[in-house]
């Protein structure tokens, strides 16, 4: 992966790469963060694929869906960067990554009082098209999908 990484430092000079302990693209920073001691395809997958939220100039998202689509064409755009430099990402791989999002977001938008699914009106609320049951959840990406009940309309 070193070599991949000063290639794709020259090729990209105004993103910043940081060696880290997981994979991320930081919009404030312009960055992306890289975990050093992984070296696999995966690895070098997951730098590809983070380069390119810095490309396409991804920077937040207001609803779940959102976040989704923004992961969708990061990965389209990875396959085709990776093109560029001999290297094939894997389908599977790639739809296994974007299910843990669609996992979260199915059970994020999950009611808890009747179990059909809701529609997110801001960031961080749901309301059940069945039963208008008004639900909270975390501004987290990476945690537990706790769902908080309550009326925050």
């Amino acid at each position: 992966m070193k070599d991949l990484l000063k290639k794709l430092q020259n090729d990209f000079p105004a993103i910043t790469f940081v060696a880290s302990t997981k994979f991320y693209w930081s919009p404030q920073d312009q960055a992306v963060y890289y975990d050093k001691s992984k070296n696999n395809d995966t690895a070098t997958w997951a730098l590809i694929h983070e380069l390119c939220h810095g490309i396409l100039g991804h920077k937040t998202y207001k609803t779940d869906f959102e976040l989704l689509k923004l992961e969708v064409s990061a990965w389209d755009s990875a396959k085709e960067l990776a093109n560029n430099y001999k290297i094939t990402i894997d389908e599977d791989h790639i739809q296994d990554c974007l299910d843990t999002y669609r996992d979260w977001l199915h059970a994020r938008s999950k009611c808890p009082t009747c179990g059909e699914h809701g529609i997110q009106g801001t960031d961080s609320k749901y309301e059940c098209i069945n039963c208008h049951t008004v639900w909270k959840v975390s501004s987290e990406r990476f945690c537990r999908p706790y769902r908080r009940l309550g009326d925050w309309k």
